[in-house]
């Protein structure tokens, strides 16, 4: 078999195998024996290059980040759906539609549709040309998306290539779906963030949504995303929904599998109150079913209005709810010092897992829901995820409760906190408070920044317990005879005490992981610092703007705005962190230990003009629905714009999310204008459009 062939075999069966384990779960060879196929496929490419192809497997993930990315036409209109919350209003929907239907006055008895479980992440619609994946784009504002292709092809779930057996696919065509990111992975991706004291996602949906619009598809690749699709937008698509599916599944494309064909609104009503209770043992999430006419031609006399299609709907199901004992409100130090409150709680099962802790976000929306210690108070999972505290039950609270009071002062170090002004976190300014160092550490050393595997939230508290770090560049003067003797206690569940100690082995390759660091690229090292506002695209983009550290603590405020991507706020962060003489002896020591502090000039990326929002202000309140607030502020200061914490007659514009406080209201007073979240994602796609 000469090179052209092995390449064209081990193609199929790489693609063979990757539909088995991430489409069907149903793996056919170990993990190891499918790396092996990559890497001889990989071998035979690089001594092979004219054999290379853009659908290969191995150029699911290549070339560096994308800058920015483009705008571009969807083949038809993406209307969104129209939602029902009852039983009521989906009889109702069923009503309209077979009166819709009635011929001569005759109404039909009933309607065949398609129920399938609504997929709770990001639409996507994928371009294929000859059975070959063109372009993936985001459903933007529904006629316009941006083009994402490149981090549409590193999540594995999706065919570069369809398959042509018995159906071949039409010459140009497109797919649509939904990208989403399962429980599993959503919970181990939280975790490294919060272990590297990031702000955590509130659901799943946010975090493929976010992780879709970042610039990295090597990011995308490692967050596990996945995706299942519904819907085929070409002149030679089948006649009935269930047939789409069908099709698409033959062609190599994930599909959920529970879909039903249901004859009537009993039927649908079946299904809806089967899944009710079933999808909590689901691996992804799901907030309702959609329910299509399965019938093209049935679909085209009901028509659409301008906003949605009369031949479908969202059963949206209710949020689970449950009542349970406030026992304690504490607070959490983040590495940044943010000083926010929780709530310590009897614990309850609730949403699939049993809950003993909740968000209660910040003092200001404690304050407001009037949320006291000892109130019997009601729990929901945002998302079926993040469990939060939705308010007291009034009639059960206590005598005696009193309000709850923000603590003076830091419980790890005793520092007097400081609330900035506009802000509603306070925060703990002391630079060696013991809580911000740990978090630090875990931070530094977590897989996302220098990657040293080993050194988690167990050993960092040693070392600090033990004194034997103060910063980050004491890490790299441990040995292993130090961690080896480290000892740490754990409880049996007998109640009976247990020591034990790290030993020679585990010291050896935490050591060995210390000493690879060293050569991470710098962009690692930077994120790994901490510095606030600095995620892991800004890091990327200052290392290579500047090229090297000293570029970098060299730059001057206006050489930081002047980087594209890079907006006001984060570059005023930047330079005063840089700007701390115990920071800049910081990296010194760094420096001295061996560490990286280089790009090499091949790597590096010129810097661009500035962002099309360079000399705006915006203020960002409320919760959003379609991103975090944290990736609203990275978009604007990608864009070049400035991001306030508070309003005032400079600010360009307020961006208002859910629940929105006092600034939405002063922007009012002020005559500011306001944009709700779909204006802000409008003013982004304009943008885009523009290019």
């Amino acid at each position: 078999m000469n090179p052209a062939e092995r390449i064209e075999e081990l193609r199929r069966l790489i693609r063979h195998h990757e539909e088995r384990y991430y489409v069907l779960a149903d793996p056919e060879i170990a993990d190891a024996e499918f790396d092996a196929l990559m890497k001889e496929l990989e071998r035979l490419e690089t001594g092979n290059p004219a054999l290379i192809t853009d659908d290969s497997p191995t150029r699911r993930v290549g070339g560096r980040a994308e800058a920015h990315f483009e705008a571009v036409d969807h083949a038809q209109v993406m209307l969104s759906l129209d939602n029902a919350y009852s039983e009521e209003e989906l009889r109702a929907f069923d009503d309209r539609v077979r009166r819709g239907l009635a011929e001569n006055s005759v109404v039909p008895a009933s309607v065949p549709y398609v129920a399938e479980l609504k997929i709770d992440g990001l639409s996507i619609a994928l371009t294929f040309e000859n059975g070959v994946i063109v372009r993936g784009a985001t459903r933007g504002d529904g006629v316009r998306g941006e083009d994402v292709t490149s981090n549409v092809r590193a999540i594995r779930a999706i065919p570069l290539r369809l398959k042509a057996d018995e159906l071949a696919p039409q010459a140009r065509m497109e797919v649509r779906g939904e990208v989403y990111l399962s429980r599993k992975s959503f919970e181990r991706m939280n975790q490294e963030r919060e272990d590297a004291g990031e702000p955590i996602f509130q659901n799943p949906r946010n975090a493929a949504a976010g992780t879709m619009r970042n610039l990295d598809p090597a990011l995308v690749a490692r967050r596990g995303l996945s995706a299942f699709f519904y819907q085929l937008v070409s002149d030679a698509a089948p006649g009935s929904h269930g047939e789409t599916l069908e099709q698409l599944r033959a062609w190599g494309l994930p599909v959920e599998q529970h879909w039903q064909r249901c004859e009537g609104i009993e039927a649908l009503l079946a299904f809806v109150h089967e899944w009710g209770e079933k999808r909590r043992a689901l691996d992804f999430d799901t907030d309702g079913v959609v329910i299509k006419v399965d019938s093209v031609a049935q679909r085209a006399a009901l028509g659409t209005t301008s906003k949605f299609p009369r031949w479908a709907i969202a059963f949206k199901f209710p949020a689970e709810q449950k009542t349970t004992l406030l026992r304690k409100i504490e607070v959490n130090v983040g590495r940044t010092g943010a000083v926010t409150p929780f709530a310590v709680l009897e614990p309850i099962f609730i949403a699939g897992s049993t809950v003993s802790m909740a968000t209660l976000h910040n003092a200001d929306d404690l304050a407001r829901k009037d949320i006291r210690e000892g109130d019997t108070v009601l729990v929901e999972k945002a998302g079926d995820v993040i469990p939060r505290v939705i308010g007291p039950v009034l009639s059960r609270r206590p005598p005696d409760a009193q309000p709850w009071q923000m603590p003076d002062t830091c419980p790890r170090c005793g520092a007097a906190l400081h609330r900035p002004e506009g802000e509603v976190v306070w925060r703990c300014e002391n630079t060696s408070c013991p809580a911000k160092l740990q978090r630090g550490l875990e931070h530094f050393a977590a897989r996302s920044a220098m990657n040293i595997e080993g050194l988690g939230e167990s050993l960092v508290a040693q070392l600090l317990d033990g004194r034997l770090v103060k910063d980050y560049a004491d890490i790299y003067s441990l040995s292993a005879d130090t961690l080896a003797g480290l000892t740490s206690v754990s409880v049996r569940t007998d109640g009976k005490e247990i020591q034990r100690r790290f030993g020679e082995k585990n010291a050896a390759k935490v050591i060995a992981q210390i000493e690879r660091s060293k050569t991470n690229e710098l962009w690692r090292l930077i994120y790994g610092l901490g510095i606030r506002h600095v995620g892991e695209r800004g890091a990327q983009v200052l290392a290579q703007a500047f090229g090297s550290m000293d570029a970098l603590m060299a730059a001057k405020i206006d050489d930081l705005q002047d980087t594209h991507e890079i907006g006001p706020v984060l570059a005023e962060s930047v330079r005063n962190w840089l700007d701390e003489p115990r920071n800049r002896g910081l990296v010194d020591r760094l420096r001295d230990a061996g560490l990286r502090m280089e790009v090499p000039p091949e790597e590096r990326i010129a810097r661009a003009a500035p962002g099309p929002l360079k000399g705006r202000t915006y203020v960002v309140t409320g919760t959003l629905d379609a991103m975090t607030r944290e990736a609203a502020v990275e978009a604007i200061e990608r864009l070049g714009g400035k991001v306030a914490g508070s309003v005032s007659k400079k600010t360009t514009a307020v961006i208002v999310g859910a629940d929105a406080g006092t600034k939405a209201a002063k922007a009012r007073d002020l005559g500011i204008p306001i944009l709700d979240e779909t204006g802000f994602l409008e003013l982004l796609n304009d943008i885009g459009r523009a290019g």
